[in-house]
């Protein structure tokens, strides 16, 4: 219940960037208020999860994943666990297992929230998308990990296709939140 007690207060305390965003927000809590098991996979209906953009020390790079499920690059993130006690934990614990860098600082947040249809239940599921920022320490070297066909860093403002705008959206909102 904690993790999902965070989630309400993580998105009631968030103020919206866009008015889409907003809706989103609004639509977010009222999910976690329909249904018990909305922070976890096995809520049919949609689901909250965690991404986060990794960025370098500078905020230059973005570390990206090319997901073999969306055949996109993507940022790293993924579903709440039970260990997860926030839905910023769960967000540095997607990015620090799906890049194998130790150490990543994550910035304050959210910095943004997404809806996309995913494959975790047939017909199709949503996932309700919190997104972070972190930064990896100078010189880290990342690992790719099971869940990534290739990772890549690549420059902010030129990410390669195939991806979205979403992860456009949010490397740009966690590069400015660094260099604040």
């Amino acid at each position: 219940m904690r993790l999902r007690e965070d989630a309400v207060a993580s998105l009631t305390g968030w103020t919206a960037p866009t008015g889409p965003e907003e809706a989103l927000r609004a639509e977010f809590l009222t999910h976690l208020a329909a249904y018990d098991d909305a922070m976890w996979r096995s809520c049919a209906p949609g689901h909250l999860t965690a991404t986060t953009a990794v960025l370098s020390h500078d905020g230059a790079l973005v570390l990206l994943t090319h997901h073999p499920k969306a055949r996109m690059w993507l940022p790293m993130g993924g579903h709440c666990e039970p260990s997860d006690d926030s839905l910023a934990s769960a967000a540095l614990r997607e990015a620090t297992e799906e890049s194998g860098i130790p150490g990543l600082r994550l910035l304050p947040g959210p910095l943004a929230l997404d809806r996309h249809r995913v494959w975790c239940h047939p017909p199709h599921s949503w996932h309700l998308d919190v997104e972070y920022g972190a930064v990896a320490p100078p010189g880290a070297e990342f690992v790719r990990s099971d869940e990534s066909l290739e990772l890549r860093w690549v420059p902010v403002d030129d990410i390669p296709e195939p991806t979205d705008e979403a992860t456009r959206r949010l490397a740009r909102r966690a590069r400015a939140v660094l260099l604040g």
